[in-house]
């Protein structure tokens, strides 16, 4: 009876939750970026697109909203809106070009060195302008879409220069500032920037982006979870067998090559996304659907987490695989003799009681056959599986795949007769794919979600310092063990691991 109560509980906080977030479809409050970085590749493939989508479909409005590009490259206003123009159109030549005016018209541009803080000034001025024109202060959001080594003076810059404070009656927890990964290279990094971090700004203030988890899928899964009765009851070590995450790339480190050689793929992906996708896969259901509960949930599974890889009395440590695509040393920027892992395949386990015994694979790769990304939940063999073959290798047994990549959706694969009169089973799957039934661009991107969720001040989708310790926690031990272990290979386009 309790736990109908907590499950009923739960449902209704999920709908209000939802309804809530749809109340605020439309931004009624002055909001402006300050986009540090705002010419480099993060911002024109992904944050000025998303800002488009968000605008054209009217999430934003242009009477509540500004950005403050900041960067090297010299442009004055009027260049950097045309600069805002040929990308949009460049993406999408059939674009209303009057509405793309109005768009880039919601930019101002700012020159000027990243580390020195006199620019900084600069920059307080066009929010002033802009406060103006809004006639209140607006949100502040920093978004630091700059290379990781340039974030301990940012932040230590827009402290200083109150660039998030700039009305004498504004509150400073108003101020918001978006920091991308890599978040540190080890345990110790990361606790340092952290503390930096929290010396000169409220948890509040700080979103870290974590992208995939704001993909649809990804979202969806506590919906999926506890929004079914079929499947929530059977989701523990009773029932599960398995659970593997795939993140592959068809593609090489795409130009990345000095910043790659010094990450690898367990940094760049595994530490991060992987985790993080496991998390919610496995996590308890939250006391509430909120930031607070569904974080502290989280952070509860990533502490449990323990990588096998590093203890080699297991069976799994054996199959534990680092590699390195063949032509990944001629990249430019890639050192000649470089043991930087462009692929991975590691096991982790859960201390928490219900996941006692279940394997979670993690696999990743750079310059693989194809381009995926999945969840997949291996269930176990019914115990009396009469009509399985003794022959087969796969026991009837049933799994769940989260689809992420490069569609969105959710596929169950079961088992049923044959057509005729043999008693023999087929595979089928029931499959849902969010682009059914609706138009490609109305599902939002997972950098629309990320910037979206960061003028409503809504953390649940953003990692909190304590995840992030978690996470850093669980890889550290294989790093170190990895530093005596081989090196092997694959050719590019290929899932083949040469050892």
């Amino acid at each position: 009876m309790y736990q109908n109560i907590c499950y009923f509980a739960l449902m209704c906080a999920i709908i209000e939750y939802m309804e809530q977030k749809t109340s605020h479809y439309s931004i009624k409050y002055p909001v402006t970026f300050v986009i540090f970085g705002i010419t480099g590749d993060l911002a024109r493939k992904k944050l000025l697109p998303s800002l488009w989508d968000l605008y054209h479909r009217g999430n934003i409005v242009k009477e509540y909203f500004s950005v403050i590009g900041f960067s090297r490259s010299s442009y004055t206003n009027e260049q950097f809106r045309e600069y805002v123009r040929k990308i949009l159109l460049q993406r999408d030549p059939s674009l209303d070009e009057a509405e793309v005016k109005n768009f880039s018209e919601c930019f101002l541009y700012e020159a000027g060195d990243f580390l020195e803080k006199s620019f900084y000034e600069n920059i307080k001025l066009c929010i002033r302008q802009r406060d103006t024109f809004f006639k209140t202060c607006a949100t502040k959001i920093a978004y630091l879409a700059v290379a990781p080594e340039y974030y301990e003076k940012i932040f230590e810059n827009i402290h200083s220069s109150g660039l998030l404070i700039t009305c004498a009656n504004e509150v400073s927890g108003l101020g918001r500032i978006l920091v991308e990964k890599p978040f540190g290279k080890d345990v110790e990094t990361a606790r340092e920037l952290d503390k930096k971090l929290g010396s000169l700004f409220k948890e509040e203030q700080i979103f870290r982006i974590d992208h995939y988890l704001a993909k649809e899928t990804i979202q969806n899964i506590l919906n999926f979870r506890f929004a079914n009765h079929i499947f929530e009851p059977l989701w523990n070590k009773n029932h599960i067998e398995s659970i593997e995450i795939r993140l592959a790339e068809n593609f090489g480190v795409d130009g990345r090559g000095a910043f790659y050689d010094g990450v690898g793929a367990l940094r760049d992906v595994g530490q991060n996304h992987i985790l993080q996708m496991l998390a919610t896969t496995i996590m308890q259901s939250p006391l509430e659907f909120s930031a607070e509960g569904i974080r502290t949930k989280r952070l509860e599974a990533l502490d449990s987490f323990e990588s096998v890889c590093a203890e080699k009395k297991t069976k799994e440590c054996k199959q534990c695989i680092r590699a390195q695509y063949e032509g990944y040393r001629e990249e430019e920027g890639v050192t000649k003799d470089s043991k930087t892992e462009t692929y991975f395949k590691i096991y982790v386990k859960s201390s928490l009681s219900q996941w006692e015994g279940v394997s979670f694979l993690l696999e990743s790769g750079k310059a693989m056959e194809k381009t995926e990304t999945f969840i997949r939940v291996h269930f176990k063999q019914a115990s009396f599986a009469l009509l399985c073959p003794l022959q087969s290798s796969h026991g009837c047994a049933n799994t769940l795949t989260f689809h992420i990549k490069p569609e969105e959706g959710i596929s169950i694969l079961f088992w049923a007769k044959k057509p005729g009169f043999s008693r023999d089973l087929d595979p089928h799957n029931l499959h849902f794919q969010y682009k059914e039934g609706m138009e490609t661009h109305c599902i939002p991107d997972a950098y629309e979600y990320v910037l979206f969720e960061a003028i409503r001040g809504d953390q649940t989708l953003f990692p909190g310092t304590e995840e992030i310790r978690a996470q850093w926690e669980v890889i550290a031990p294989l790093l170190k063990h990895w530093e005596k272990e081989p090196l092997s290979t694959y050719k590019k386009g290929s899932n083949e691991i040469i050892e």
